[in-house]
């Protein structure tokens, strides 16, 4: 598969995330989508890989996003937890802004 319109520009604002299901090789994947606080753009697993919660509640703090539930902090260009409990990184994928679409390559991870 290729990259894939996850959402418009407009429906995530900075320091934000937006939860999207995204259709993969291997089926539906869930993905938070993050515009940091420096206004760049990410897609990362929206499952959490301690608790498996959606990390599209959490709070984006600089490049990191945090888990609501137990205060996990993943970074948002690798997937790495920087914070225990998780000791597990979460998947992160390409993205390309077109214009004001926002497109997501669930089959890439980064």
């Amino acid at each position: 598969m290729t990259a894939q319109l996850a959402c418009m520009t407009d429906d995530v604002p900075v320091a934000g995330t937006l939860r999207v299901e995204l259709e993969g090789e291997a089926g539906p994947v869930e993905v938070a989508v993050v515009r940091d606080e420096a206004g760049e753009w990410h897609a990362i697993s929206d499952v959490c890989s301690h608790g498996a919660v959606s990390l599209s509640e959490g709070e984006v703090e600089d490049c990191t996003v945090e888990c609501w539930l137990h205060g996990s902090r993943f970074d948002l260009r690798s997937g790495k937890p920087l914070s225990p409990p998780a000791i597990r990184p979460v998947p992160v994928y390409p993205v390309t802004v077109d214009g004001e679409r926002v497109l997501v390559d669930v089959d890439a991870p980064l």
